[in-house]
């Protein structure tokens, strides 16, 4: 196995925070989804929406994603979990922070 293929196999550790309209969002921070026009249809339907940073993720190309769980999403308890279809991935310059609602 080459160096290059040993690195496609490791492991790689969520991220603590990460920027995203010039603010550091963290997990469980709110922010509202803008999805770019490069997006599919499903990321479409859900512009516009209110959801929770479940995690901040760094793909095999250095990459920073959001994985985000939807507030008012009926299997939000399932995306949660880290199951699929109810997690989605978004860059930073796809989501507008917003205060915390608490």
């Amino acid at each position: 196995m080459n160096e290059w293929e040993w690195h496609l196999l490791e492991d790689k550790l969520p991220l603590d925070s990460a920027a995203a309209g010039g603010v550091l969002l963290r997990v469980g921070d709110s922010v509202r989804l803008r999805p770019a026009r490069r997006g599919d249809a499903f990321d479409l339907l859900l512009a516009g929406r209110a959801a929770m940073v479940e995690s901040i993720e760094q793909d095999y190309e250095g990459r920073i994603l959001f994985a985000v769980v939807v507030d008012d999403d009926p299997g939000k308890d399932i995306g949660m979990l880290r199951q699929p279809g109810h997690r989605f991935f978004f860059a930073a310059d796809e989501l507008e922070p917003i205060e915390n609602r608490t």
